[in-house]
């Protein structure tokens, strides 16, 4: 009986040691709680956020840079005797504000009761200076620095674009496991588009600290920690004083301005107008001001310079001419009559040469160059001649950057379109169609349609006499970086060089002689442009275009102007281009008049 009852009780010596050794694995192996709250009584983490990148202009102005802001961490397994009314009342949060933050933040996936936990973020310099004081009185809070973006002015914000707290949808797309819960990313604009040359690379901090949380030093004198590396400031070609002139032109209107230096590609001035404030998109106010900006009906976040699809109107006759000289359906010399019962014209011309017919506009000239280089008589049936000879345009227009991405270094760039075959089989749901049917593209109107960028791009073209780079901001990333090579190979059309001469003289006699003299003419240098007029559902006006380049030989600028609902191109497209190529080559505007005439918003 002894014995049995000594074998019983090893047993159960036995059985209990094990459930013991078992329980340890689970403690000590298995589940990391016991760890974490070992390290918590011992350890703080503290990330060290870098600098992000600087961005400047083309003269070293500082357009933004960095200011500090603060925000409040919690570790809620260090919370004691909290007193919810003064916290309440020294964060300036309601009794529910403050019971949902706790209910957010416990919800959140990577939260721990052990680890420090994002409770309140943004604090200003101001609001860090108010609190501070009272941090010793809330065990388990602590502050946490990092900056915030700041402007020199309130300029350029839809090509800059924003900065804001990542979102859960990002943060589960991510995957390259850089970003948490908390983090700030770029949103649009240069923010995003250099997202991983400006943000930098976070440190750590391990600091030790006693039982009552009061932080005794570095943990191993700082073996473990790791710098943080600023991001790279980033160098673009903007002129921010002509941008700030763009902007200021474009006050009250809806359309865009995009300056280009031919010779580069980089983009001198990209106004989107309306825009906004980019202050506004920063600190605690972030979101509510992002609501409001987002439900106003101009669209102010909408970045028309890349994202507005437009029919180009007459600009869009320069093109044709080039095609048709390269196709050989017309010379310079070819005169064709002005003939307004086929197609409605407009001022005073009969019987131009093409010079005269782009200077001039003429409708019914360019509806007979398209018909002659769709139609050449390649096959007897009138639709597949057609249809030939569409391919073969279309090949020539799209090498101007028309009809696809040109690969700005921004966001969001939209296509444009040029139709082709396809489209109006899709469009004519298979049914025949042929030159009579798509006539209108001839003048710039029908299915054409352009962005802005790729306007300001085509005036490049022209004046590089045949070729462009890509329009880019940034041209160089750190101080001594250089352009990046993707924007430095040259991009020829298909249209022999020495056509573009005749483009060349045609535009110079648009505002020396034609639709553009009376706003678009200087004084002290030759300025070669075309207006545009496109056409609007009334009662509203149409739209006015216009693009130029100056000087005429070894050009520095190139502007396209979309000023939507304000009439005629040689009004408030054509006086807007003309006074920024004469603030960026004079640095200063001598037609006070004209200016005027801008500002007041009145173009009949």
């Amino acid at each position: 009986m002894n014995e049995g009852r000594r074998e019983i009780v090893q047993l159960v010596f036995a059985l209990v040691g094990i459930i013991f050794l078992v329980k340890l694995f689970f403690v000590q192996v298995l589940d990391n709680k016991y760890a974490e709250l070992a390290d918590g009584n011992a350890i703080l983490k503290e990330v060290e956020y870098p600098f992000r990148g600087l961005i400047y202009d083309r003269n070293n102005k500082l357009i933004v840079y960095n200011t500090p802001e603060y925000d409040i961490q919690v570790i809620t397994k260090e919370i004691q005797n909290f007193d919810s009314a003064k916290f309440c009342t020294v964060f300036g949060l309601t009794r529910e504000e403050l019971r949902v933050k706790f209910k957010e933040m416990k919800g959140r996936k990577e939260y721990s009761p052990f680890k420090p936990t994002l409770f309140l973020n943004q604090l200003s310099n101001i609001d860090f200076a108010r609190v501070q004081d009272f941090l010793d009185e809330f065990p388990g809070f602590y502050i946490q620095a990092r900056t915030t973006r700041a402007y020199q002015s309130p300029t350029l914000a839809n090509a800059l674009g924003y900065v804001s707290e990542i979102s859960k949808e990002s943060l589960a797309r991510d995957a390259s496991g850089i970003y948490k819960q908390g983090d700030y990313v770029g949103q649009s604009g240069i923010e995003a588009y250099y997202e991983e040359q400006l943000r930098g690379k976070r440190g750590v901090r391990f600091k030790l600290r006693n039982v009552k949380g009061i932080e005794k030093g570095s943990f191993k004198n700082g073996e473990y920690d790791t710098l943080s590396t600023p991001g790279a400031n980033l160098y673009t070609g903007i002129d921010i004083d002509l941008q700030q002139y763009g902007e200021f032109l474009m006050k009250g209107k809806a359309g865009s301005v995009v300056a280009i230096e031919p010779a580069t590609g980089e983009i001198l001035s990209i106004v989107s107008g309306p825009s906004y404030d980019p202050t506004l998109l920063t600190g605690r106010n972030y979101s509510s001001n992002f609501k409001l900006i987002s439900n106003d009906s101009l669209k102010p976040l909408f970045n028309r310079p890349l994202m507005a699809q437009y029919r180009p109107g007459s600009i869009f006759k320069i093109a044709q001419a080039m095609t048709a000289l390269q196709e050989k359906v017309i010379t310079p010399d070819t005169r064709i009559r002005c003939d307004r019962s086929i197609i409605n014209c407009h001022g005073a011309h009969t019987n131009e040469d093409l010079r005269g017919a782009i200077a001039n506009s003429c409708n019914p000239y360019f509806h007979n160059v398209l018909r002659r280089m769709l139609n050449k008589g390649i096959v007897n049936d009138p639709y597949e001649d057609t249809r030939i000879g569409l391919e073969e345009w279309d090949k020539h227009i799209m090498s101007f950057g028309f009809g696809s991405r040109l690969g700005v270094d921004l966001p969001n760039e939209k296509d444009g379109l040029i139709p082709t075959p396809a489209y109006y089989d899709r469009a004519y749901r298979n049914k025949p169609w042929k030159f009579s049917n798509i006539y209108s593209i001839a003048i710039g109107e029908g299915e054409n349609l352009v962005v802005p960028i790729q306007m300001a791009n085509f005036a490049a073209t022209i004046a590089n006499r045949g070729y462009y780079y890509t329009p880019h901001l940034i041209k160089a990333i750190g101080e001594n970086g250089k352009p990046l090579p993707q924007y430095t190979e040259r991009h020829y059309t298909s249209i022999d060089s020495s056509y573009f001469m005749i483009a060349v003289d045609a535009m110079q006699k648009v505002v020396e002689e034609g639709t553009g003299q009376y706003r678009a003419r200087l004084a002290d240098v030759i300025v070669c442009g075309k207006t545009g007029t496109v056409q609007n559902a009334p009662p509203l006006f149409d739209h006015s275009v216009f693009i130029a380049f100056a000087p005429r030989d070894n050009p520095k600028i190139a502007v396209s102007v979309y000023v939507e609902d304000a009439g005629q191109g040689a009004r408030a497209a054509a006086s807007i281009a003309s006074l920024m190529i004469e603030k960026y080559l004079f640095g200063e505007t001598k037609r006070p008049h004209i200016e005027q005439y801008v500002l007041n918003n009145k173009f009949e």
